[in-house]
């Protein structure tokens, strides 16, 4: 799994060479930045998903400072930006939207044409707290979880490894 994260990621040189992470470009240089541990990969993964579902503009150079500033991973920062889309934004925001107008105790009866950006943006006045409160939980919701997931999900890999070496090793001894 890591293999396919590192090749799906970008690498140190691409992402120094973006016009828009130019002034990031000496704190990238530090090794931690790229290093797949744990904690690394988790928090650049929550960071990612907590940007990429609040922040509708500059993702990724978001995603890359706040890497940078909590010592995460980078290029899994960036990536995980990438899960809202053209493709995907329509249905994340409705779903947003919807739980918004929940969590605030608003309607939900905004005739919004959600495929429609120009819709989306002339209702902004009427949408605009349930949609963001919705956004905020499904951000904070998705980077916590993200983040223990991740981590339990490496813990239990590296056991689970362990204990293959040590089974592979008393049998080695029993021959």
């Amino acid at each position: 799994m890591i293999r396919r994260l590192r090749a799906l990621a970008p690498s140190r040189e691409q992402l120094e060479a973006n016009p828009w992470l130019s002034r990031l470009a000496p704190y990238l240089a530090d090794p931690k930045l790229w290093c797949w541990s744990r904690r690394g990969v988790a928090m650049g993964v929550a960071i990612g998903l907590f940007i990429g579902f609040l922040i509708p503009i500059a993702q990724i150079l978001l995603a890359a400072a706040a890497a940078v500033v909590l010592r995460a991973n980078v290029p899994i920062a960036a990536a995980g930006t990438l899960v809202t889309n053209p493709l995907t934004v329509p249905a994340i925001y409705y779903g947003a939207y919807q739980l918004g107008a929940w969590a605030t105790g608003m309607s939900a009866t905004a005739a919004v044409s959600w495929a429609n950006p120009a819709s989306v943006l002339e209702s902004l006045g009427s949408i605009g707290l349930p949609l963001f409160t919705g956004l905020a939980i499904t951000a904070s919701v998705s980077a916590v979880a993200s983040y223990l997931l991740i981590s339990r999900a490496w813990i239990w890999h590296v056991a689970a490894k362990r204990r293959g070496a040590r089974l592979i090793d008393r049998m080695r001894t029993a021959k």
